[in-house]
């Protein structure tokens, strides 16, 4: 199956939703780090609901999910931007619980004060986050308390991930427009879609493809089905975002590192991209030049 992302509509009704496959995409990122197998479904959640997350978006930008924490789990980021490029990446301690669980829910149990931040980053505009309680036994349950309290937007997540591949589900109740609300409303629709939605296995989630999922769970409604978007991996950085981050530490701190470092490696974490500096092309970057 491909790596895609599957907008849906209920025809005649303010629910819309998505559901995202992750495979390929989903290896190349795991196999830039030995990550222990909880830590691996842990990151698969998170990129599908980026992927997810992504899609209600209408902004050109990028929005990233990031578990914080103390313990032997550092920190987690997942992120997708508008062009469907996903990447991910974690920091943690060894620790017996992430190499024994078979899914994610055990590495969150073992947090330590965690904290998720949402953040939403337009190319154009301010940067927006958001702060989620961790305090829900999953992903999943923690982000639809968000939509629910903060956003105000009636939403039911269902996440899933192996260490081969991940998906998810959202379906979401928008507030009707002028002309929606002058028709007659199934007051039934959203309660049933709900339901529906909740019996979604996890082997189904992952295992299956989008038009079956959908099929299997609403194959009685009148549902509407745009063409489907690729995912991929894709990563941010290059020689030019590195030259950016030697300007930022300044020039002085630049001449101290090439005393022991010469050229200046820079390595990419999430890609594993080896970024390399002369001396002179350094110091280029502030005017200067080798006497």
């Amino acid at each position: 199956m491909p790596d895609l992302r599957q907008r849906f509509f209920i025809e005649d009704s303010p629910v819309r939703g998505e559901v995202v496959h992750l495979e390929d995409a989903l290896q190349t990122i795991l196999a830039q780090r030995d990550y222990a197998p909880a830590i691996k479904i842990l990151l698969g959640e998170m990129l599908s609901a980026t992927a997810l997350l992504a899609s209600t978006l209408k902004i050109k930008g990028r929005i990233s999910l990031q578990i914080q924490a103390a313990g032997t789990f550092k920190w987690g980021m997942a992120e997708c931007n508008h062009l469907g490029e996903v990447r991910a990446l974690a920091d943690y301690e060894e620790d017996p619980h992430f190499t024994q669980a078979t899914d994610s829910s055990t590495v969150l149990q073992t947090l330590v004060n965690p904290v998720l931040f949402i953040n939403i980053e337009p190319e154009f505009g301010e940067r927006y986050q958001g702060i989620v309680p961790l305090d829900k036994p999953t992903l999943a349950g923690c982000l639809m308390q968000y939509y629910d309290l903060s956003a105000q937007i009636p939403t039911r997540i269902v996440l899933a991930s192996s260490q081969q591949r991940s998906g998810g589900i959202l379906i979401q109740l928008l507030p009707r427009n002028s002309e929606e609300e002058q028709k007659r409303v199934d007051e039934d629709l959203w309660p049933r879609l709900t339901m529906l939605t909740e019996t979604l296995k996890a082997e189904e989630l992952t295992n299956l493809e989008a038009n079956e999922i959908l099929y299997r769970l609403y194959n009685e409604e009148d549902v509407r089905l745009p063409e489907a978007e690729i995912l991929k991996f894709g990563c941010t950085c290059s020689k030019q975002r590195c030259a950016d981050a030697l300007i930022q530490i300044g020039a002085a701190a630049v001449r101290e590192t090439l005393e022991s470092q010469n050229p200046i490696g820079m390595d990419c974490q999430f890609c594993n991209s080896h970024y390399e500096f002369t001396a002179e092309e350094a110091l280029g970057l502030f005017g200067e030049h080798l006497s």
